[in-house]
């Protein structure tokens, strides 16, 4: 009997220990299944990036001169690339109508001078003579007073007229608005020009600033909140080797509807006449973040059918948290979630990798 109770323990103990070792080697055996996870702690950082956008000159003012009236060229004062002042004189027109019609106006206003100073004077005379009771009726004073003031109207009309007519002859004569250069010439001599027909289809001048110009830049939605005026960016041409400098002076504070982006202007100073309007520039344009944000891997954001996501580790265990990016630059990316300082992410996120999956650091 005794033997029959030693025989049962030492199998008893021999049962404990060979369970114990399949249980050590079912759990080696699932440490190898499941590799361990690397995972890091997540920090902020500033971000400092730099985006490269085509952009173009163009003269800080510019005009294109178009006939008002219809008429011919007489003279032509300038040509292209002249150099011209404000108030300079560069075209002139010949209408022989408006001066026949100048001459007219002319004509009236002298006549209707002539006969308001009349009628005042009468009534001036008749006036003074009514003083004198019983001399002038009431009735003829009152006549004198009304043909006066007649003739006054007809007169300040006779004068409207005539500066109507000054005006349209003032529009033969094409000046400069500002000071500059002429960019383009598109009529000669005896030129048929005016506001309807084949002679307003092109400017008869473009005039130009030149000295100074316009670095316009369209910055997409993305980046507009990293911009701002006074910001100084460096930009360069095809054309020449050096590199050029500008501060932003304007933004435009909307994005345009087509584009999805925001217009920026830079004021380039032109003193040497290098840059020439018209040309396409390359823009480096610095986008330095205002506050500290969430940088992580780019490894560690997972771009799946479902969203993007990281996945953060909570006692051993993977909980997907939904982001959205922002800047990229070199192997790092900007993320913006439900996410704290510190928080455990998995360094090489899956997409295989499912919420509530248990994590092997």
């Amino acid at each position: 009997m005794k033997n029959n109770i030693k025989s049962i323990a030492i199998l008893f103990t021999a049962l404990v220990a060979l369970s114990s070792c399949e249980k050590k080697k079912e759990e080696t055996a699932k440490a190898e299944i499941e590799p361990k996870v690397e995972t890091f702690l997540l920090a902020k950082e500033k971000l400092t990036t730099e985006l490269r956008l085509p952009a173009e000159l163009t003269g800080f003012q510019q005009v294109d001169l178009y006939a008002k009236v219809s008429s011919f060229v007489k003279t032509l004062k300038v040509d292209i690339g002249s150099k011209v002042k404000k108030g300079q004189l560069l075209v002139v027109l010949e209408a022989p109508e408006i001066s026949s019609q100048l001459a007219a106006a002319e004509s009236r206003l002298k006549s209707m001078e002539a006969i308001y100073a009349t009628s005042k004077s009468t009534y001036n005379r008749l006036y003074e003579t009514s003083k004198v009771e019983g001399t002038i009726s009431k009735n003829d004073l009152e006549m004198a007073s009304g043909k006066k003031n007649s003739d006054y109207a007809q007169y300040q009309a006779a004068i409207a007229a005539h500066k109507e007519v000054s005006i349209i002859r003032g529009y033969l004569e094409i000046r400069a608005p500002f000071d500059g250069v002429v960019a383009a010439r598109n009529v000669n001599l005896g030129t048929f020009v005016g506001p309807a027909g084949k002679g307003s289809d092109l400017p008869l001048l473009t005039i130009q600033q030149q000295d100074k110009l316009r670095l316009a830049v369209s910055i997409p939605e993305l980046y507009t909140g990293y911009l701002h005026e006074g910001d100084e960016m460096s930009f360069n041409v095809k054309s020449l080797p050096e590199t050029f400098k500008a501060k932003i002076t304007r933004m435009s504070g909307a994005l345009d509807l087509k584009l999805r982006s925001e217009r920026v202007e830079m004021d380039v100073v032109n003193t040497k006449k290098d840059l020439l309007p018209g040309m396409v520039a390359e823009v480096l344009l610095p986008l330095n973040a205002k506050d500290s944000t969430f940088v992580v891997p780019k490894s560690a954001v997972v771009n799946s059918a479902e969203g993007l996501f990281v996945i953060r580790v909570v006692n051993h265990k993977a909980n997907r948290v939904d982001i959205k990016k922002g800047r990229e630059i070199d192997d790092k990316i900007e993320i913006f979630g439900d996410l704290s300082l510190k928080d455990k992410l998995v360094k090489i996120a899956s997409e295989e990798t499912k919420e509530g999956d248990i994590i092997n650091e």
